[in-house]
């Protein structure tokens, strides 16, 4: 008699080329991610070959119930971890049967940005610095920490080892090789300052393709951690006190500032972000103040700076980069909720197009 685990690992090219793609969405918070599975007569690479798709808008909090329809663009495929084979993983974005952008749609705004000729010819590189915190599934407590109590405080946790040290190892290296499998270009992972809390980044990518990555890995996060039983959350600030924050520090750089004279030109975009200072902080993330205190390496939120290799300011640039002369900065102001089609494309906005 066949157990669950395997039917749920069928491999399915034994007996069908019919292949599973699951569409993912973003929902009406901005932050919620949405799936939903159907059957294609065969293998697709090619986004531009799947079949659009509806969903219910008015229970994802996109469209009143009276006319709840709402579209699918298929705009990314990434191999599905989870069922594998040919079986795919299809990041969307919503449109109105009319064929407008929903407002929620940050994705198609942001691809206007990457689509204009000057941030084309500069070809703008990300790496996203994921924070995210693991959570008791019962009583939303972080993992590892004692039920209603405190660990002891921070220092041995950052890139820690060991059974009182790091909490779900085993989920964050799960999700490692699943978005290795996947396609997503994530670089790295390692333990953070708090304890339950832990870091991976994507990147290099380059323009629209770093949103796309970042939100099909916080996917695959999400999946894995309901198979784990256990919560992620993204909050900024998800234990108040003398705890470290959540960020998604946002690392960026243009053709211009990897090629020779390329610090000058750092120098120029870091001003342009100081005059976009409250713009910037508005469009970073839910409750980014609770973390922004000039405190547990930020800046204040009111405050603009950058330094060399200074972690409690807005934007740090690198020793190597200041060395070489060349290289690219650290916008350490987002917070870990935030969405990166809206904080690239910012980015490349105020530095490259000069939006005032």
């Amino acid at each position: 008699m066949s157990l669950l685990s395997d039917l749920i690992n069928l491999n399915l090219s034994e007996t069908t080329g019919k292949i599973i793609a699951e569409y993912v969405w973003i929902g009406g918070s901005g932050m919620d991610l949405r799936s939903k599975a159907r059957t294609l007569s065969g293998k697709v690479t090619d986004p531009s070959k799947l079949p659009k798709w509806n969903y219910d808008g008015s229970s994802t909090g996109q469209a009143p119930g009276e006319d709840s329809e709402v579209i699918l663009y298929p705009q990314a495929i990434f191999k599905d971890p989870f069922r594998r084979g040919d079986n795919i993983l299809v990041i969307c974005d919503a449109y109105t049967p009319a064929g407008e952008p929903i407002p929620t749609n940050n994705r198609h705004k942001a691809a206007k940005v990457f689509s204009h000729p000057d941030v084309v010819a500069e070809v703008p590189w990300y790496g996203i610095e994921q924070e995210y915190t693991l959570l008791q599934k019962n009583v939303k407590w972080p993992l590892g920490w004692p039920s209603g109590g405190f660990p002891g405080p921070q220092g041995p946790y950052y890139c820690g080892i060991g059974a009182d040290k790091a909490f779900g190892r085993d989920i964050v290296d799960a999700h490692y090789k699943a978005c290795l499998y996947a396609g997503v270009n994530i670089s790295g992972i390692n333990g953070e300052v708090m304890p339950g809390q832990w870091e991976y980044q994507v990147g290099p990518a380059v323009g629209i393709s770093a949103g796309d990555e970042l939100w099909i890995s916080r996917y695959i996060l999400e999946r894995i951690t309901e198979i784990a039983g256990v919560v992620v959350s993204f909050d900024p600030k998800p234990i108040e006190g003398d705890w470290n924050g959540a960020g998604a520090h946002c690392n960026y750089s243009t053709k211009s500032m990897r090629s020779e004279g390329g610090y000058e030109v750092i120098k120029k975009a870091i001003e342009k972000l100081s005059l976009r200072h409250k713009e910037h902080i508005a469009a970073y993330g839910e409750g980014n103040e609770r973390r922004l205190t000039g405190k547990h390496e930020t800046a204040n939120i009111n405050t603009f700076k950058w330094g060399v290799a200074n972690r409690g300011a807005s934007v740090r640039v690198g020793r190597d980069t200041e060395k070489e002369g060349k290289g690219y900065f650290e916008d350490r102001r987002p917070a870990s909720n935030m969405d990166p089609y809206v904080v690239t494309s910012m980015i490349a906005e105020t530095t490259i197009l000069g939006k005032n």
